[in-house]
């Protein structure tokens, strides 16, 4: 290739890339050369400030640092020689000499030992650092041990969190021999404002930084001492970072982040320290059956004790008891009075598996998962506009956006990783517009912050629309040749002017239009949005708005452009994708199309597939409380908290004559179980997930489950048989193999090569092929190969807030915690940092109703009422309330609305009319 450069190195001629440094290109052809401050890690730029990789370049006076220098044409290094080998020597000396004993060391396995070991150095001659001047170990956070007496300035964890992670929580301090890391000037780590995400724990190559549960009560450890290691993926949110999960004695020690596609070596606190809730007492390990004396179904249940509501049984008499009770249902009365929830935190496979059950057990589609609770709105609008319901690019793309809007989300809570991305987007001069009702961290990175008045989305981004259209700035070419009913469109978003939206949005005119001229004005534009936008009556328009915002600008099918939802669970992409929405077969094939309908009749060996989309998930809770369904099989789902109205969804539970439920621990659903069957948890099971980059990938069983547990896709096989049908899977593989039959998404992609590849993504071209990140550059899979504008009215939330109810109430998670809470609580290290349920308000609003932080409110809502701890937060509105959802005592889903959005069927999650009074309790104590 005419831009390489050919150089010398040890003797032989090497070709470098552009922008490759000596030492990168060492590496490529086999050689190592010693290094510490140095990472080998995407995101990590090198200081050449500790001179451990020291090499001679024929012709200069001194060594160089060959982490930092480039070679050049007809350049000849050595990296062997005897100068720069004792040059490396000393310097690894030089270092020893103010580390402690390797024996009681912090890390006896750290790189900067290993690197020592490499050059023959096991001690140094040099003095050791004089002992007041040995700072003092720092064990202040939950999570991370600082033991600075190892630190060697090498500034790694400053940039792991100032330029990876983008926290900018460390720093340095001091001169000279007394320059040492800080927090947050100068406070103890657990004091400061780190967000735990263990970057800095991941990157220091000393162990002046460690995990505290590698370590021992003399603050000493080996993080070599593990007895096996597995590549997986992390179990909580849509990103779907890959991870090394290590195991020690049966048990998950820690966690690493690995180069994964998605997540570039980085995790965030639930990925590298929420592993042990599988270890928790509360797990699942035999079958349980509802004892015949048990009081009525109810949240009445100890989790920790739950013999006194159910007996332990076998697999059989628990499977013969489940099964049971579901063929009668469909004996008695047919097989719609019995329907399923499916989970996203499960494999493809599973989730395959058990809308197959459904559907071919019982003869309908009643069957749905958290989709609905989450993007249903925003895969109608897709599937109507698009002609997909995934994603048309990677959130990575945004390394080569100018331009991107992320609304109605919050990434650096609830998409740690993906927030990553946007942060070096905008640090690299990138133009990001945040859109919220709530303020948020991502709001300090963005060039524009637009806190708009809640459920006034359409009317924001019709007159962001409406300045791109009057003033001619849509991509005209893009648009005659990739779109229809874009003249129909013109004509709606001419009434939607930034002056008349102004004053139902909450958004001056100028910021509407300065947005509306930089979005259509970018080379290349993306938008992401989260449940902010999907979790509305009118969440499909919301969404609609962004795919028409998108098409207008022509950003749509080239690097740096997009659509992107972003998914949030593990596994919601690859769940709906596998069949698990009751409109759909897999691949979103309609249930109402004969050829569909015929294929699947084919596959499953001639079960008729019943043409009647099913029941959405409130549906179903609402057909349960009226006694037409009356059998549940629940799969790794928690409808007892994450429905809304819940206490209406607890009753429907109640009533039910047969529920049966399959989760690892004794849920708030499975207090209502006639049986509980116990499940392996991700970590204890293989298949495959897909993230919400469309990337499909291999998890791999790191642990055995507990005591009796098995996998998902083992029990729902059992069962099946037991209800009569003749499947025959031996694994996880035939199942994916059976997928492939039906689902084109999965073209190229097999079995064997996620094993030896980890991750393709899809679409995939062929066998060679990793995946296409961007799609859609030669046109969309609806007619004509054309995109749809839908114009999008104004509709209010379902209910305004009034006299008796003056403010507005919105839901959504919070950094330590996820979904409702079942696995986030019961691991040690998310719990410690957020143990108790509370809330959020202005301040100005704590002053009037006399509340100080800390102190408790009563939140009434039409649904009910509960009591929940104050926070004050300046990022929410005067006439907000923001309330998490993962805590059972303070269940947010008591207060929130269960209207429906008509096209999406997803509850209006995020607007509420609520009344917040200071609680008698508090009161009292006054």
């Amino acid at each position: 290739m005419s831009d390489t450069i050919r150089f010398t190195l040890d003797g032989s001629t090497l070709e470098a890339r552009p922008g490759e440094t000596i030492w990168e290109v060492a590496k490529r052809n086999g050689t190592v050369i010693p290094h510490l401050c140095h990472k080998d890690a995407p995101g990590y730029r090198s200081d050449g400030n500790c001179r451990a990789c020291m090499v001679e370049i024929e012709g200069e006076r001194v060594l160089a640092a060959s982490c930092i220098r480039a070679p050049a044409e007809g350049m000849v290094v050595s990296s062997q020689g005897q100068r720069e080998t004792q040059a490396r020597r000393m310097v690894m000396e030089m270092l020893l000499a103010d580390q402690p004993e390797r024996a009681a060391a912090h890390d006896r396995s750290s790189h900067m030992w290993d690197m020592a070991e490499m050059q023959g150095v096991t001690e140094s001659r040099f003095p050791t650092i004089e002992p007041e001047r040995i700072p003092l170990l720092d064990d202040s956070h939950i999570a991370m041990s600082v033991n600075l007496d190892a630190c060697i300035q090498c500034g790694l964890c400053v940039r792991a969190c100032r330029e990876v992670q983008v926290n900018d929580v460390i720093g340095m301090a001091g001169r000279g021999h007394d320059a040492y890391p800080v927090f947050d000037i100068d406070d103890p780590m657990g004091a400061s404002s780190c967000v735990a995400c263990g970057e800095c724990v991941q990157a220091c190559p000393t162990g002046a930084l460690m995990p505290a549960s590698v370590l021992d009560e003399a603050q000493e450890g080996d993080s070599a001492d593990f007895d096996s290691e597995t590549k997986s993926i992390c179990p909580f949110c849509g990103v779907g970072c890959q991870v090394s999960i290590k195991v020690k004695d049966g048990k998950v020690r820690n966690v690493d982040g690995i180069n994964g596609p998605s997540n570039e070596g980085r995790l965030c606190v639930k990925g590298r320290f929420g592993f042990d809730y599988i270890h928790h007492g509360h797990r699942l390990t035999k079958p349980l059956i509802r004892r015949e004396d048990a009081p009525e179904k109810g949240l009445n249940v100890d989790p920790g004790n739950p013999l006194t509501h159910f007996r332990e049984a076998s697999w059989d008499e628990a499977l013969a008891k489940a099964a049971e009770g579901l063929v009668d249902l469909r004996s008695y009365y047919g097989g719609k009075t019995v329907a399923g929830f499916g989970s996203a935190k499960c494999t493809n496979e599973e989730a395959y598996l058990f809308q197959k059950l459904i559907r071919q057990g019982f003869q309908h589609n009643n069957v749905d998962h958290c989709t609905r609770l989450c993007h249903a709105s925003s895969v109608a609008a897709l599937m109507e506009n698009v002609g997909s319901g995934a994603v048309t690019a990677s959130f990575n793309e945004i390394e080569n956006a100018d331009v991107a809007i992320v609304i109605g989300a919050n990434p650096t809570e609830n998409h740690p990783v993906a927030a990553t991305f946007f942060k070096q987007f905008a640090k690299r001069g990138g133009d990001l517009i945040i859109m919220d009702p709530r303020g948020q961290a991502l709001g300090r990175h963005a060039r524009s912050m637009l806190q708009f008045r809640p459920g006034s989305d359409v009317a924001m981004l019709n007159a962001i629309m409406n300045v791109i259209v009057e003033e001619k700035l849509y991509d005209r070419q893009y648009v005659e040749g990739f779109t229809e009913g874009f003249f129909e469109f013109r004509e709606h978003i001419r009434a939607f002017t930034p002056e008349r939206m102004a004053e139902q949005c909450g958004i001056a005119p100028d910021i509407l239009r300065d947005v509306a001229r930089r979005f259509a004005g970018a080379q290349r534009g993306m938008i992401f949005w989260g449940m902010g936008i999907s979790q509305h009556v009118h969440g499909t328009d919301n969404s609609r708005c962004l795919i028409s915002l998108a098409l207008l600008c022509g950003h749509v099918g080239r690097p740096g452009t997009g659509l992107h939802p972003l998914r949030g669970q593990n596994n919601v992409q690859g769940a709906s994708d596998a069949g698990l929405i009751p409109q759909v077969m897999p691949d979103y094939q309609s249930v109402t199309d004969p050829e569909v309908r015929e294929l699947f009749r084919h596959i499953w060996k001639g079960t008729q597939i019943n043409a009647a989309p099913g029941l959405t998930v409130v549906e179903i809770i609402d057909a349960m409380y009226r006694g037409e369904i009356k059998g549940l099989y629940v799969l790794g789902e928690n409808p007892a908290m994450s429905d809304p109205d819940v206490e209406h969804a607890r009753a429907s539970l109640a009533k039910l004559d047969h529920l049966v439920v399959q989760d690892i621990f004794l849920t708030e659903t499975a207090m209502f179980a006639d049986v509980v069957l116990p499940a392996a948890a991700f970590p204890e099971k293989r298949g495959t997930v897909t993230n919400t980059n469309r990337q499909v990938q291999m998890g791999r069983r790191a642990v055995q489950a507990p005591g009796e547990a098995r996998e998902d896709w083992r029990i729902i096989v059992d069962l099946a048989r037991r209800i009569g049908l003749d499947w025959d899977y031996d694994g996880p593989r035939g199942v994916f193999d059976e997928m492939k039959m039906s689902m084109r998404s999965l073209h190229h992609i097999t079995w064997k090569r996620l094993e030896a590849e980890d991750s393709v993504t899809y679409p995939c071209s062929g066998p060679d092929d990793p995946g296409q990140s961007v799609v859609f550059g030669d046109g969309f899979p609806r007619r004509a190969g054309r995109a749809k504008f839908t114009p999008a009215r104004v509709t209010p939330p379902a209910e305004l807030p009034d006299e008796n109810f003056p403010m507005v109430l919105t839901t959504g998670r919070q950094l330590e915690h996820w979904h409702t809470g079942s696995m986030t609580r019961r691991a040690s290290v998310l719990d410690a940092v957020e143990p108790e349920a509370n809330c959020s308000l202005h301040p100005d609003t704590l002053r009037r109703i006399g509340v100080v932080p800390g102190g408790m409110i009563r939140l009434t809502t039409r649904r009910g009422t509960l009591t929940v701890m104050a926070r004050a937060d300046r990022a929410v509105a005067e006439d907000m309330v923001f309330l998490p959802f993962a805590y059972v005592e303070a269940a947010a889903n008591i207060l929130t609305n269960p209207a429906l959005d008509p096209f999406g069927k997803i509850p209006e999650f995020k607007y509420a009319a609520v009344r917040v009074e200071k609680a008698e309790d508090t009161l009292a104590a006054e």
